[in-house]
This record gives structure tokens, sequence and C-alpha cells, in this order.
């Protein structure tokens, strides 16, 4: 496996509980020492976003989140901020490390407001910022009354609002709002990312997540799911020098049908900017002049005759051929077309090329449809978006957490990577190690996106010689695409490290 920050690994709720407990029952450093290091991380960063004398209401439940905030309370007060808590069950029954810094926070004697029953406290009064302590990453079912009000009318105010650990109805796994979530400007993770950050409405309720840093052992830190960020892969890239353009050898494009071949134009010359020395077009003889016209620097390679236009079952011995003349990486798929024996000659070539290949677009069609044994030697990297994926596993993988699951099945199942595009993209490997986006993909559902994607993709391969690094250096090359392409408005979701 790779070597990643822990930083960067995503948790779920109920290993972000264990990695607690086991700091605290095993490690031997308090909930409430903990509670304060998370409360002062957060406090700092509100500090530097907001103006001294800024007024924040602070919005509490019976847990720990309350605690949170309660904690950011007191140190905003001590800077002269003021200070309005609101308890939105009621002050009684709270957990004990929340009901100490209550107390604490009583002691102060300045700049705070507590009103400790929700019925108290006027809706009307002007506030800068709103602190979301409600309810955290143990929730398991819908809003009830009266969080769905208090949800409904933060979402209704036009200040920034500060979401403790996670916004307030939104599940920790699955990334799904519970009846109702708060949509944060800002998410405080203390000490861990979550899982749900980055699935489905997560997206658009967290804001910017910035990750508070907690002292947790390392060796509690255990996930094998992590954030992509160029931060830590870019230590992993391959800088060696090229000799000549065949050195390290090729990356081979199998693609094209009548009326399809803007597909292998795409991913041609995706593979190409990538920076590889030689690219390689094979393509039935009766596309040729089409790509001669669109694809100066691309090497092109026919099969058959000049009035074949689509891929034949009689080509496989041609075209395994070529591929044999020097070592390389393989992508299969761009538009490669459905007629039935196009789809022969594709299962006849996936059956017996024992190489390394992307599977993408009409070759993942054509395998899903008949499925077939992966030859021994040959490494496979399928490219699905979530409807071809649903095609390998027979049921709707439209939610992000079924997908995941799904894709980890299919990828240690069938020793092959996934790269599952979608929002999240994901890159899940056959010992069942998952990477996952932290920006807007949903870009990648554009024409075209899917085999730029791929063409990066193969030709990552070829540079890296790793299935793990090749998806996941296309995908950060992805951002950059998304990057130019989204609307403005869109959030990037990527962890800020507070020191």
């Amino acid at each position: 496996m790779l070597k990643i920050p822990h930083s960067y690994q995503l948790f779920t709720a109920a290993s972000s509980r264990k990695l607690d407990a086991d700091t605290i029952n095993e490690f031997g450093i308090s909930g409430i020492t903990l509670m304060e290091i998370a409360g002062t991380r957060a406090a700092d960063f509100i500090l530097s976003e907001m103006e001294a004398g800024s007024h924040g209401l602070f919005l509490c439940g019976k847990g720990n989140n309350a605690g949170d905030a309660l904690v950011v309370a007191r140190i905003l007060a001590e800077h002269d901020f003021e200070c309005t808590v609101v308890f939105i069950k009621g002050s009684e029954t709270l957990s004990d490390d929340s009901s100490v810094n209550l107390k604490r926070l009583r002691e102060l004697g300045k700049n705070v407001r507590i009103h400790h029953h929700l019925d108290d406290f006027d809706r009307s009064a002007a506030f800068d910022f709103i602190v979301d302590g409600m309810l955290g990453t143990g929730l398991n079912s819908d809003i009830r009354s009266p969080y769905d009000s208090v949800i409904e009318w933060v979402n209704e105010t036009e200040i920034p609002v500060f979401a403790m650990d996670i916004p307030t109805g939104l599940h920790a796994d699955s990334g799904k709002k519970m009846g109702n979530a708060v949509i944060a400007d800002f998410t405080l993770a203390f000490g861990s990312l979550k899982q749900g950050f980055f699935f489905d409405d997560g997206y658009e309720h967290c804001g910017e997540v910035i990750f508070c840093e907690l002292p947790f052992p390392s060796k509690f830190k255990n996930e094998t799911t992590f954030l992509i960020d160029s931060d830590w892969a870019n230590n992993h890239h391959n800088t060696s020098q090229r000799k000549h353009k065949y050195d390290g050898g090729v990356v081979y494009i199998i693609a094209g049908s009548e009326g399809l071949t803007g597909a292998g134009v795409l991913a041609a010359k995706s593979a190409w900017a990538t920076g590889v020395g030689a690219v390689v077009l094979i393509s039935p003889n009766g596309l040729l002049q089409t790509y001669e016209e669109h694809l100066v620097q691309i090497i092109k390679r026919g099969v058959g005759t000049s009035n074949d236009k689509a891929f034949r079952k009689d080509h496989v011995d041609e075209v395994i051929r070529i591929l044999n003349e020097r070592p390389g990486k393989v992508l299969i798929g761009p538009g490669l077309g459905r007629d039935e024996e196009t789809l022969s000659f594709t299962r006849e070539l996936l059956s017996r090329f024992s190489g390394d290949l992307v599977i993408d677009a009409d070759a993942l069609f054509a395998l899903a449809s008949a499925p077939l044994e992966k030859p021994e030697d040959s490494n496979w990297i399928l490219t699905p978006h979530p409807g071809e994926l649903t095609s390998f596993i027979g049921f709707d993988t439209s939610s992000a957490q079924e997908r995941k699951r799904s894709a980890l099945q299919i990828s240690t199942s069938l020793n092959v990577t996934i790269l599952s595009k979608g929002l999240p993209s994901m890159l899940c490997t056959p010992e069942g190690v998952s990477y996952h986006t932290g920006y807007d993909t949903r870009v990648f559902s554009r024409a075209g996106f899917g085999d730029v994607l791929a063409g990066k993709t193969v030709a990552q391969w070829l540079i890296t010689n790793d299935p793990e690094l090749a998806g996941i250096f296309s995908l950060i090359d992805g951002k950059e695409k998304a990057d130019s392409h989204i609307l403005a408005s869109s959030k990037p979701l990527e962890p800020i490290h507070l020191i």
C-alpha cells in the first residue's frame, strides 16, 4: 500500500468513535483534553475568519459536539467576541465533558449569554456567524423536532456557519442528509476526516473542510480509505528521464468505429499530453484517414481492409501482433461501438491478451454483457461510470456508499483495479484499498471527459508502472480540468491543516 499521511485517511462513524475511545482508554489522553484541543483549533480558525468583536450564535445539543462548541465560545469570549449559546433541547443531561465545559463557560463571566431552552431564544436577533454544535457522527435516523426547524432557520440565514466535526443532520458514512441537514460554510473536522464529507449530500453541506489535528496515536489509525491529494501523491511521482521515444514502452489505444472516431481522438490527445514517448492508435483501416487528419503526433496502425470501419473478430490476431511489437500499456474501448461483431472482437481480445489493459466505454459493455476470466498474467483497470458499474453488479449503485462497496467487491473478487467515475470518483484496488476525490467530479459526466480520463489513466500507468498511481494521478489531473469547466459556485473539498 502507498505511504500516505494519516490525515488523509477517511473514517466511518464507528471507526472515528473507536479512534477516540482507544486514545482515551488505551493511550491515556482524557476526553476533556481532546475536547479542549479540538475547540482551541476550531476557535483559532474562526478567529482567522471573523472580525474582532463579532457576535456568534452557538447552537448546542447534548453530546460532545456541544462541548466542542462551548470550548470555542469560551475562547472567543476571551477575545472579546459576543457569544450567545442556545441549548436546543435544554442543558440538562449533557454528556460529562460537555457539562464540564458549560461550568467553565459560566465561570468566565463575560461576553456570554446562555439560553438553557430554545423557547427563551429570539431568532430575530442579529448575529455575525453561527457555530453548529447540535448533533454529531452518531446520527442514524431522520432529524426530529425541534432540530428540524432550527436547521431550516440556519439554512435560511446568510451568515457564515461553522460546523463542529460534521454538519448536523449529515450521515457520517453515507453522506446523505437525514431528512434535513445544516449547510455549513466550514466543517471543522476533529482528528479525522469523515467519509460522508465526500459522499452524496456531503459535498453540498460541508462547505470547506478544515482538518483539525488531534493527538490520536498513529497506531490507532488503520483505515484503508484515503482522500486523493497532490500533497502526498507527488511524493510518489516517477522523475526518471526517457532516453528515446520508445524507452519505457508505448501507449496503445484500440478505438474507433464509424461515427464514433472522436472518442479515440480525445483519448489519444490526452495520453500524448501526459508526456509519454509514443502513442499508437489501432483502428480499422477504413477509419485511418479520419485519424490522420486529427492526430498529427500519434502513430496510426490500421487492421483489416480499407472497407472496414469497425473491428471484427478476425482482426484479433493482427491487433495482438501489433501489441506485441513493443512493451506498453493498452487502452481499449473509446468509440468501439456495440455492433455484435465488435463485441465479439473485444471479448476475444480480452480473453487472449496477457498484458496491461485499461478497459473503458464500449469495451466495458462487452465485458459486462458476457463476463469472462481475466488471463492470469494480465492486469486490468476498469473505468466504469455508475451505470456501467450497475451492469456488473446487477443492482443499483446510485448512492456513493453502495458504489464504493460494489467497486471494492469487484476489484477484490476479480483481482482488478476499478476507477469508478461519479461524485466522488473512486479508485479501488484488489487489496481492498480505496481512494476518493475531494473535488466536483460531475464535470466527467459531460461527453468526452471519460475518454480524456481514460487516455490520461493509461499514460500515467505507463509512466508510473503502478495501476494505483495511474488512477490517482489521472484524477488529480482531472481536478485541473474540473476547475476550468465547473461553475464558479462549486466548492472544493480539500482539508486544510492547522498548526
